[in-house]
């Protein structure tokens, strides 16, 4: 793999990724220890896979902490943040990478719970453990950023939908994160090839995932993304706090 950040480049800090033992999370988790950031992974069910990623991180010399908690309990959230604290004493960066909503059997308001509500709660947890010159990033699909101007397929729509609501509501609190020293970055992506996402798409509506590649030219993979979502932590704050990765032609802009 690939070391998409300049070495040493996070030294001394520590960085946390939601949902981060497998796709884009762990390869997130992997391209930041790699440039020296000692590791919070977070999981909610896949603790194996998230100690696996552990051990990786430790061969590099790095610290990892394994936590796992429920995004959408805020009394969870709050259980990993103080875990952050005794550990590390603090935390620099903040990924929110996990979402979803096209899981079966989670009740209908699940998506906006974890996409909107869910986001804004563990921003607001971590914010009083982050230190000066931090850095926030908030993972999203062009499918979501562009919703308002830009039909999705119907199966997706609940979901972007709510990431939307979460990018919205995230974006409200930037004034209050820019108070306390912290930059804030929307990483927003076309459709990825190889994540459950897209994968439920597919199975969802076959051709879904094709038909897209065609439309754009290519598609990022996992590892490509989380490159870009990596490069999001170091690179200075866009104007309007936005990284747009992969084709937008066929997205119209507000």
């Amino acid at each position: 793999m690939s070391q998409p950040l300049p070495a040493d480049s996070l030294s001394g800090k520590v960085a946390l990724v939601t949902g981060s033992s497998r796709g884009i999370g762990a390869d997130t988790i992997r391209y930041l220890a790699q440039a020296g950031a000692d590791v919070v992974i977070n999981y909610r069910n896949k603790a194996p896979r998230a100690e696996k990623l552990a051990a990786e991180v430790r061969e590099l010399g790095r610290r990892a902490l394994v936590v796992g908690a429920d995004l959408t309990d805020p009394a969870s959230v709050q259980s990993m943040f103080d875990a952050v604290v005794a550990e590390f004493g603090g935390l620099d960066v903040l990924v929110l990478n996990a979402s979803g909503g096209m899981e079966s059997g989670m009740g209908e308001d699940y998506a906006l719970r974890l996409n909107r509500d869910a986001q804004v709660n563990v921003l607001e947890t971590a914010l009083p453990v982050m230190r000066v010159g931090g850095r926030i990033v908030f993972v999203t699909s062009h499918q979501a950023h562009f919703i308002r101007t830009t039909p999705t397929m119907p199966e997706y729509e609940p979901v972007a939908l709510s990431k939307r609501a979460g990018e919205d509501a995230l974006r409200e609190r930037i004034p209050a994160i820019g108070e306390r020293g912290i930059g804030f970055v929307v990483v927003s992506g076309d459709m990825i090839e190889g994540t459950i996402t897209a994968t439920l798409l597919e199975r969802a509506n076959p051709g879904a995932i094709s038909q897209r590649r065609e439309q754009a030219g290519r598609l990022y993979n996992v590892s490509e993304f989380a490159a870009e979502v990596s490069a999001a932590v170091v690179e200075p704050v866009p104007v309007d706090n936005t990284r747009l990765i992969g084709d937008v032609s066929g997205f119209a802009a507000e």
